[in-house]
C-alpha cells in the first residue's frame, strides 16, 4: 500500500487484510511500539518521527524482513508503509527472490496536500493506549477522552501542521520515485483517495479481482 501520510492506506490495508485473510504488516505500528520502550532503537525511531523524517533504511528493512519471516505470512500479506524508497524496494525485491516470493499489486492511494493537512491536523491519539480518532470523521464519544481506556487524547507531534508539511516533502523526495519503479514493473494501481471511504475500498477490491 502506497500513498502520502493521511491518505488512509493504513485503514484500507486493515480492511483488505481481513477480507483476504492475510496479515497486515504496518511499519507505523512497528515503529509506534518501538517508541514506547527506552531501547536505542526506540529512541532512534522517536527522534526521526518527531522531526518528520523517515526511519533509516537499514532499521526499517530489518524489522520488516523479520516480520515477513513469521509463519502467518506463508500464504500472503499486505505491506503498509513499506517500502518507502527505491533502496528499500530493491532490498525487498532481493529478499523476495531469496524466498521465491513476489509482489502481486502495488496500490497507490492518491490524495492532495490540502486534504491531507486537514485530515491529519484533526487526528487525535490516546496518550495511554494509542487508539486513534479523528475530529472530522471518527471523533471520540467524550471530547478529549479515549473510548477504550478513558485516557487523554492528544495531538501528536507528527500530526502538527508544520511537521505534516515536512513529512509531505520527505514523501515527495523519497517515496514518489517508487511510483515509477513499480509502474515499470506493471504492478502499480492508482485509486482516488479523496472519494468516500467505502468507494475507495470498492475501487481497490475491483482492481485486485481483475
Amino acid at each position: 500500500m502506497m500513498g502520502p501520510p493521511g491518505a488512509g492506506k493504513g485503514t484500507q490495508a486493515k480492511l483488505l487484510a481481513t477480507a483476504l485473510r492475510v496479515p497486515h504488516i504496518s511499519t507505523g505500528d512497528i515503529f509506534r511500539s518501538a517508541r514506547a520502550d527506552s531501547s536505542p532503537l526506540g529512541e532512534q525511531v522517536s527522534e526521526c518521527l518527531d522531526r518528520g523524517d523517515l526511519v533509516p533504511d537499514d532499521v526499517t528493512v530489518a524489522v520488516v524482513k523479520r516480520r515477513m519471516s513469521e509463519n502467518d505470512c506463508e500464504d500472503g500479506y499486505i505491506l503498509d508503509g513499506f517500502p518507502r524508497s527505491v533502496v528499500q524496494a530493491e532490498r525487498l525485491e532481493e529478499f523476495l527472490q531469496e524466498r521465491e516470493d513476489r509482489l502481486t499489486h502495488v496500490i497507490n492511494i492518491q490524495v492532495g496536500e490540502r486534504e491531507i493537512v486537514e485530515r491529519l491536523t484533526a487526528r487525535r491519539s490516546c496518550r495511554q493506549c494509542g487508539a486513534v480518532y479523528n475530529l472530522l470523521s471518527s471523533p471520540a464519544k467524550r471530547e478529549g477522552k479515549c473510548d477504550v481506556c478513558g485516557g487523554d487524547l492528544v495531538l501528536r507531534e507528527d500530526d502538527k501542521k508544520e511537521t505534516i508539511r515536512r513529512r509531505l516533502r520527505v514523501y515527495e523526495e523519497e517515496t514518489e520515485p517508487l511510483l515509477k519503479f513499480y509502474e515499470d514493473k506493471d504492478l502499480l494501481v492508482t485509486v482516488d483517495g479523496e472519494k468516500e471511504f467505502a468507494e475507495v475500498t470498492s475501487a481497490i477490491m475491483r482492481r485486485l479481482s481483475r
